[in-house]
């Protein structure tokens, strides 16, 4: 390894606004085992399929119609 490396001429990762964050979230066992069946039929992993399916949600400005009682 050197002493020193020069960074003069380094540039911003061009991918650095798709990376993902690892974060913890509790879903039931129905929704997980939902998707889970899903992602064995058309073969991607199943959280995969959850941010695929969170970002079209997202993007399609979708919003929950929920109705209190």
């Amino acid at each position: 390894m050197r002493d020193e490396y020069d960074f003069s001429k380094a540039r911003k990762n061009p991918y650095s606004t798709r990376l993902k964050k690892s974060i913890t979230i509790r879903l039931d066992e129905d929704s997980v085992g939902y998707f889970k069946a899903i992602s064995e039929e058309i073969g991607i992993p199943y959280q995969t399929l959850i941010n695929l399916y969170l970002r079209d949600c997202a993007t399609s400005n979708r919003k929950l119609n929920l109705n209190w009682k």
